[in-house]
């Protein structure tokens, strides 16, 4: 098991290292990329806020103007990540990224199938867990329901970990949606630890954040943070996320069509 977490931890390390030279080669043009994501979240609630009164036809229309725009930016990033690792040139454009209409369709399909998968994960836990919450006496019966939630939050984030990597399948193969979801679980099927150390590596900033903006007196700790956070560790993030994706890629020696059931465990 040690051996095990050594290989794992190398490998985080490995995945950080190219992310940190792909950071550093591309930076304006990823944390322009992350500024206009920022700044598309923003004005949807700024109009949100705004538009409140009007017209409910006119709230959804923005509403599916901001959903495309800010999707449509996360799948250019993520797919000029992929091609500064793929092409080794330094003429790599942003304009030559962006995805096409019926990608972005795909993605937004694909996140749906990805928001039924995480609900039905929290029904399957909580249906197991109902017939102790009818058997035992009933000052027991709080406890219980807590045990369920917590249990279903846990393998809540143990599926979303190993189904998140769908949009790159659907701008990098052009899969379809719910195939993108059987990739992603193909995959991450053995590389669950591998993925989980990048993933706390990469949240630690935004732990520190959260832990000095509550704090009294650290305003400018706070801040310096939020500005590290903001400039460096989500575009590297991102970075990091493609770079996993192409590593498992290539490492990847399952089906071309892989069945769910065969790579939940």
């Amino acid at each position: 098991m040690i051996e095990f977490l050594k290989e794992s931890t190398f490998a985080v390390n490995d995945v950080i290292q190219v992310a940190w030279k792909v950071l550093k080669k591309e930076y304006f043009k990823i944390v322009g990329l992350c500024l206009l994501m920022f700044l598309i979240f923003n004005l949807s609630g700024f109009f949100a806020y705004f538009f409140d009164s009007y017209n409910f036809g006119i709230k959804v229309l923005l509403f599916l103007v901001f959903t495309l725009a800010y999707f449509g930016f996360q799948l250019t990033l993520f797919r000029f990540i992929l091609r500064v690792l793929d092409e080794d040139r330094e003429d790599v454009y942003v304009k030559d990224s962006f995805p096409t209409t019926r990608q972005i369709i795909k993605f937004l399909v694909a996140t749906s199938y990805f928001a039924l998968c995480i609900f039905l994960v929290f029904i399957v836990v909580m249906i197991i867990f109902f017939p102790l919450y009818l058997v035992v006496k009933s000052d027991l019966r709080e406890l219980v329901l807590q045990v369920g939630y917590s249990i279903a939050v846990l393998f809540i984030i143990l599926t979303w970990i190993r189904i998140s990597f769908f949009p790159f399948f659907i701008i990098d193969k052009d899969s379809s949606p719910f195939k993108s979801i059987r990739f992603s679980l193909a995959i991450t099927r053995g590389n669950f630890t591998k993925i989980l150390l990048l993933l706390s590596f990469l949240a630690i900033f935004q732990l520190l954040s959260i832990f000095f903006a509550q704090s009294d007196g650290d305003f400018i700790i706070a801040g310096a943070i939020n500005l590290i956070n903001s400039l460096l560790i989500i575009p590297l993030s991102s970075v990091a996320l493609a770079v996993a994706y192409r590593k498992m890629m290539n490492e990847y020696e399952g089906d071309q069509d892989p069945e769910i059931l065969d790579n939940i465990i």
